[in-house]
């Protein structure tokens, strides 16, 4: 049976500008990890929006546009056991 890749969201504001969002795409395409960016300002319910992945990215070098959003998305993953990731 062949398993498909853990799917990592990466709660931040991505900005093409930053090298260190950048950096973090290309390794995870190495790794071959599927990951998708959330942004800290989703609009929607953080539970339904998160349950989708399997671990958690709080994503490095991001000034935040929601720092509630990036809180709720560390509380979640606290909370359910989720992997996270804190950079």
């Amino acid at each position: 049976m062949i398993q498909e890749p853990a799917r990592i969201g990466i709660v931040g504001d991505f900005d093409p500008a930053n090298r260190t969002h950048r950096f973090t795409v290309a390794a995870l395409g190495h790794v071959g990890l599927r990951f998708e960016w959330v942004p800290t300002d989703a609009p929607g319910d953080w539970n339904q929006i998160l349950a989708a992945y399997d671990g958690l990215w709080i994503a490095p070098s991001s000034p935040y546009r929601s720092m509630d959003g990036a809180l709720a998305a560390i509380r979640y993953a606290r909370e359910r056991g989720v992997p996270l990731v804190g950079t």
